[in-house]
């Protein structure tokens, strides 16, 4: 089969196509052939290993999984002993950060995993973008228990975490404030958003507003910026660890002095959290934004792009 193979922590360069041996389901698998996959920022954490800890996790000297690609959409090709919940032929997508595998024509994943059948009316490139940043999203909405009536802003609306942040939040009832460009303030007030701020001519961190939540989906703040928005016991919450790697420590010292505080929260992924997701796509309340679309011949183009940073929602990988 063809995959992406990177056997070398490094630019998009570092990435080839190449042959590699089909892998086979074992028991309680499923093998999937993958129809769509795509390529995000932590994919090009992993491929880069920067931040530099990351190699704790994907290997010190070089990459331990030389297959990146976290999350996809293909067909059951064939299960392996003990399955009975999928049969081959079933439409699926999933999440498999850590093992990886996604960016090749097939992919064994544990059949109690992070898989889900892809409700009828969706393509597979529809449902490939639908887990990475929504599961991150998710993960904060839950952390900080948002119910419908609160308000909460996103920063960082266009981006794969950011845009589905917006759609989630609207799914619970909140009123939800999000921060983007001027080109996309109609597409991010078509997401669910409520109010449009345009952070080219107005600097969000003054907003006169105060907030529940203030959710920085690309990073770029900080807990002390954005203080001022939130309400007494408001919570911030970032996709990055912030300046000098305060947000983990800022997690367990804020809540301790009982005023507003910073969430960091770790996300799962399991068959639940997928199954969730697959509910919001089926109802037309979660639906992911694509930018891009690639062969698996241009993935390094692919990669090239997600790395300007100016990405809006999901950039994906097709299989011929």
């Amino acid at each position: 089969m063809r995959a992406a193979v990177h056997t070398r922590y490094g630019p998009p360069e570092v990435v080839g196509v190449r042959e590699v041996p089909t892998p086979t389901a074992g028991a309680g698998e499923v093998l999937v052939r993958v129809h769509a996959t795509t390529v995000n920022r932590t994919d090009c954490a992993a491929r880069a290993a920067k931040p530099f800890f990351m190699r704790l996790v994907t290997g010190l000297t070089g990459p331990r999984r030389t297959v990146l690609g976290n999350e996809f959409a293909g067909e059951i090709e064939a299960v392996g002993s003990g399955v009975t919940i999928f049969r081959p032929g079933d439409r699926v997508f999933g999440y498999v950060e850590g093992p990886f595998g996604a960016h090749a024509e097939y992919l064994t994943v544990p059949a109690a995993g992070s898989l889900a059948t892809i409700p009828p009316e969706l393509s597979y490139e529809q449902a490939a973008p639908a887990t990475e940043g929504a599961h991150y999203a998710l993960a904060m909405i839950r952390k900080t228990r948002v119910r419908a009536g609160q308000d909460v802003l996103v920063y960082g609306a266009t981006g794969a975490i950011g845009s589905a942040a917006v759609q989630l939040l609207a799914s619970v009832g909140a009123r939800v404030t999000a921060v983007c460009a001027t080109a996309h303030l109609e597409l991010v007030a078509g997401l669910g958003a409520d109010r449009v701020i345009d952070y080219t001519v107005t600097d969000f961190t003054r907003d006169r507003r105060r907030y529940d939540v203030v959710v920085d989906a690309v990073g770029k703040s900080s807990f002390g910026r954005c203080r001022p928005l939130l309400k007494p016991r408001g919570t911030y919450l970032s996709t990055e660890l912030g300046p000098r790697a305060e947000n983990p420590f800022l997690a367990v010292a804020t809540p301790l002095l009982g005023g507003r505080r910073v969430a960091f929260p770790i996300p799962r992924h399991d068959q639940a959290m997928i199954v969730y997701l697959r509910d919001l796509l089926a109802s037309g309340e979660l639906a992911p934004l694509v930018d891009r679309r690639y062969p698996l011949e241009e993935i390094v183009e692919a990669y090239r792009y997600v790395e300007t940073g100016q990405k809006i929602g999901n950039v994906v990988v097709t299989m011929a």
